[in-house]
């Protein structure tokens, strides 16, 4: 197909097909441009291209839905097994789950990637360094800011450790 052809299917069957598009997936806009990248793609063009092309929106629209669904049921069962309630919903320790979700996804993105790598990935910092191509102070410095933000916009406090005493001699 030449590129003129697929101008003209864009330019009138482009936003149709995001609409259609948007019954299973969001957002829709990436479907359809892989539809039309694999249409330009064939050595033989489709005898009814648009027919083709809103088969081909469906079916990876579908496909991009379910892997949406699988990949937020994945992230909330990690998230809310990590920010399981610990205390009773009346007692004043209580960590609502939706709440730390939303004050995590707050974060920085280079924060976030740190935090769920090391938390949820059990990457040592040495792996979350060599992930994010930074250093592994920056990379321990970056999960402890992150960490620090996240116990203010929930207000928990900082966990105590205990101190080392040093006994008289």
């Amino acid at each position: 197909m030449d590129h003129e052809a697929l101008g003209r299917l864009i330019d009138r069957h482009a936003r149709a097909l995001a609409l259609y598009a948007r019954q299973w997936c969001e957002p829709a806009d990436d479907v359809v441009q892989e539809a039309f990248a694999a249409l330009a793609s064939l050595r033989q063009p489709p005898d009814h291209p648009v027919a083709w092309l809103f088969r081909t929106v469906r079916h990876r629209a579908i496909n991009a839905g379910k892997a949406a669904r699988r990949r937020r049921l994945h992230e909330s069962a990690a998230g809310l097994g990590w920010f399981a309630a610990r205390a009773p919903r009346h007692h004043p320790d209580h960590l609502d789950p939706e709440d730390a979700a939303a004050a995590l996804a707050k974060l920085p993105p280079n924060q976030r990637e740190i935090i769920v790598a090391h938390l949820w990935g059990g990457l040592t910092f040495e792996e979350v360094a060599a992930l994010a191509r930074i250093s592994t102070s920056s990379a321990h410095r970056l999960y402890h800011a992150g960490l620090t933000t996240l116990r203010e916009q929930l207000g928990v406090p900082c966990p105590a450790t205990p101190r080392s005493r040093s006994t008289p001699t």
